[in-house]
């Protein structure tokens, strides 16, 4: 399940950010005319470059980050039997996480950089920009914690 899910996770990223792409121009930034509205004063569709992590951290490290994100994956993939991924919730972590790491690996290897697109705004506050392989590794990490703090299964003993 867990690569059925992050190849799906990928793709969907993938292609909702060539449609970003051959929709709008670079940089397209909300209120400037050609930012698509979705709800207006709320949620819009725009066109930005982030070469750093989330909220633009490490701006201009796209490079290191690439290098970060490949040794993540491969962690997750040569230390898989270790992280405890028999159970359902942990492989949809998983799935979701490396599906988003994957997909903004491939932007940086591709533009340079991650292509965000989804800008929402809760009145005077714009939260950052961000896409979708940035919410599959934030769920992705949400739910593997809440996961990590349930209390374990207790064995069952058949008679």
């Amino acid at each position: 399940m867990l690569w059925v899910l992050a190849v799906m996770v990928f793709t969907l990223d993938q292609l909702t950010k060539t449609w970003i792409v051959l929709k709008l121009d670079y940089p397209t930034y909300w209120p400037i005319e050609g930012a698509i509205t979705i709800i207006d004063g709320f949620f819009y569709l725009v066109h930005v470059g982030n070469t750093g992590a989330a909220w633009s951290l490490f701006a201009g490290q796209s490079a290191l980050l690439a290098i970060l994100a490949g040794i993540t994956l491969l962690g997750i993939f040569f230390w898989r039997r270790h992280l405890g991924l028999r159970d359902r919730r942990a492989q949809i972590a998983f799935g979701l996480l490396c599906g988003g790491i994957v997909g903004n690996f491939f932007d940086r290897i591709l533009h340079g950089h991650v292509i965000d697109f989804l800008d929402f705004h809760f009145g005077d506050y714009i939260y950052p920009t961000f896409n979708l392989a940035d919410a599959g590794i934030c769920v992705g990490v949400l739910l593997y914690l809440w996961h990590s703090f349930q209390e374990p299964k207790a064995p069952t003993v058949e008679s």
